[in-house]
């Protein structure tokens, strides 16, 4: 089973790596990071003064027909992909024959930049999520929508939650439970603000701030005030 999950400048590492952790773990997976140019992909926390990187090992053309398609999303390189022909035109004959076509967080947009979200439910990261329906697509606040074989997550950490149902889809509910505890995924967090509905709106607020001091919003980007409503 051939996995591909894209690499792109200015991309967020979780929502790549959350679930390359699980899918890696699925029996006779291969995956690949496939990018229009191999090699070192800078991620979108160096707003934090760090350099983490991740490598690209392939180019799209070299992954034309995964089984599994994962696209994350990022900071304003999200912008960027949405308007790579290169890219898109590759999701969207990748998609063609595809089992699962996902996204995590703001990769949404970039499945609706290729027109594959056009009248379905998905969600996103929170504080973008009254820009979907400008690539057609209607909000839903849940930690991942299935659509088809269209799966789009919410934001970042959410991607683990997707990949652990994909587990279940290919394998069994027995495999995606002995991958949950092989990675120990037992999220116990010391708060209840992992989920927007929860906060307030001082606590929405400071979290958009603590997003945008990281190089900006996960785009596209709703305003403060629109977060708060």
């Amino acid at each position: 089973m051939k996995i591909a999950i894209l690499a792109y400048d200015r991309m967020t590492a979780l929502d790549a790596v959350g679930p390359y952790e699980v899918l890696c773990r699925i029996p006779d997976a291969m995956v690949y990071f496939v990018a229009e140019t191999p090699g070192p992909i800078r991620t979108d926390t160096h707003g934090f003064h760090s350099h983490f990187a991740l490598i690209a090992d392939a180019r799209l053309e070299d992954v034309p027909n995964p089984d599994i398609i994962v696209i994350p999303g990022g900071s304003t390189g999200t912008t960027a992909v949405m308007q790579s022909e290169r890219t898109l035109q590759w999701l969207r004959t990748a998609h063609v024959t595809s089992q699962w076509t996902t996204s995590v967080c703001t990769g949404a947009f970039i499945l609706g930049a290729a027109g594959l979200l056009q009248g379905l439910h998905a969600t996103t990261h929170w504080g973008s999520k009254d820009y979907l329906p400008q690539v057609g697509a209607t909000y839903v606040a849940e930690r991942f929508v299935r659509q088809g074989k269209i799966i789009t997550a919410a934001g970042v950490s959410a991607g683990i939650d997707m990949a652990l149902y994909i587990a279940a889809q290919i394998g069994s509910e027995e495999l995606a439970q002995a991958l949950q505890l092989a990675i120990e995924y037992d999220p116990q967090p010391p708060y209840t603000t992992g989920a927007f509905a929860h906060c307030s709106p001082e606590i929405i607020a400071r979290a958009q701030h603590e997003i945008r001091s990281a190089n900006g919003m996960n785009v596209p980007a709703s305003s403060e005030s629109d977060a708060t409503q």
